[in-house]
């Protein structure tokens, strides 16, 4: 739907990139009492920020058609209302992309969380193209008010289901590698519940004896899958190997990004004392999932400075 986005980011660039257009837009929300002050800017690297300017656009499509009909733009792409009716889907389905998005986001993420909220994904995508055949947009909201101002023979329900069904196609190709893992991933979150005749061979033995200990089962229940791991005794290697290689693997690329992100802020011309064996520092300390420094003992061992003054020698 690429036409959709290339139209709504040439109206966005024309109300922004000009400081006169862009105050006299705001100024005439203001006027007209919108609900938005103001649209927000399309950033190409920030992809998530494609989804908020659509919906924006959505919600202030009829302002946004009388400001440029103010400017002696032409609208009737703008008030086609098949235009509406797409840019209504792709708002939709953008929101419920970014949602997705975010829930792949952050530090503490284990792959199989990962892994399950794409299988979620792929579930709802199913879910929502039968719904979509059938004319049923309870799940698309922006759909629901353009269904509930135009002729619901303009809504195009089978051109909607068929793109949802490419997403779901583009989803099964792009994560084909991720279902080569899904009996290791159900191994890791619930081991106690996966079935011995579908484990490996190496690891039956041991699953056995897992299952059928009390006290692990306990644990297990009590810290939850992703930190049951290192209470696995030395009694069972394999299954602590099997763990720790699911644990280790990166699911997203959100930890190099965010490396790279405070890499670029910290190499700046400003900081010219700046040596290599300082950013690697730097690095070492923001990659660690949990670190909270000991500013006392490390002020006391005279590794630090606070103030200029020496605590321990102003303690005695």
């Amino acid at each position: 739907m690429d036409h959709i986005m290339s139209t709504v980011t040439q109206v966005v660039n024309f109300i922004k990139a000009k400081g006169l257009n862009h105050r006299q837009f705001k100024s005439f929300l203001e006027e007209l009492g919108a609900d938005h002050s103001d649209m927000p800017y399309h950033t190409e690297v920030r992809w998530l920020s494609r989804g908020k300017v659509a919906k924006r656009f959505f919600e202030l499509r009829e302002e946004i058609c009388l400001f440029m009909e103010s400017k002696g733009k032409d609208t009737t792409e703008l008030r086609d209302e098949k235009f509406q009716c797409e840019l209504a889907f792709l708002c939709d389905i953008m929101n419920h992309l970014d949602a997705l998005n975010l829930q792949l986001q952050g530090r503490a993420h284990v792959i199989t969380d990962m892994y399950y909220a794409v299988r979620a994904f792929r579930t709802k995508l199913r879910l929502w193209e039968s719904q979509m055949q059938q004319g049923n947009l309870a799940h698309f909201l922006c759909c629901q008010v353009m269904k509930e101002q135009t002729a619901t023979a303009v809504m195009p329900f089978a051109q909607f289901a068929e793109k949802l069904i490419l997403l779901g196609a583009e989803f099964t190709r792009r994560f084909a590698d991720f279902e080569a893992q899904k009996c290791r991933f159900e191994l890791l979150s619930n081991p106690f519940a996966f079935d011995v005749n579908n484990a490996p061979s190496n690891l039956q033995m041991e699953l056995i004896e897992l299952q059928c200990n009390d006290t692990l089962k306990s644990k297990y229940d009590s810290v939850g899958a992703a930190q049951f791991p290192p209470y696995l005794p030395d009694t069972l290697p394999e299954l602590r190997a099997q763990a720790a290689q699911m644990l280790s693997m990166f699911g997203s690329t959100y930890l190099c990004e965010q490396l790279f992100s405070l890499m670029k802020m910290n190499k700046t011309p400003h900081r010219s004392r700046l040596t290599d064996e300082h950013l690697h520092s730097v690095l070492r300390i923001s990659s660690a999932q949990s670190l909270t420094p000991e500013i006392d003992a490390l002020a006391c061992k005279k590794r630090c400075q606070v103030s200029g003054l020496d605590p321990c020698a102003s303690s005695e």
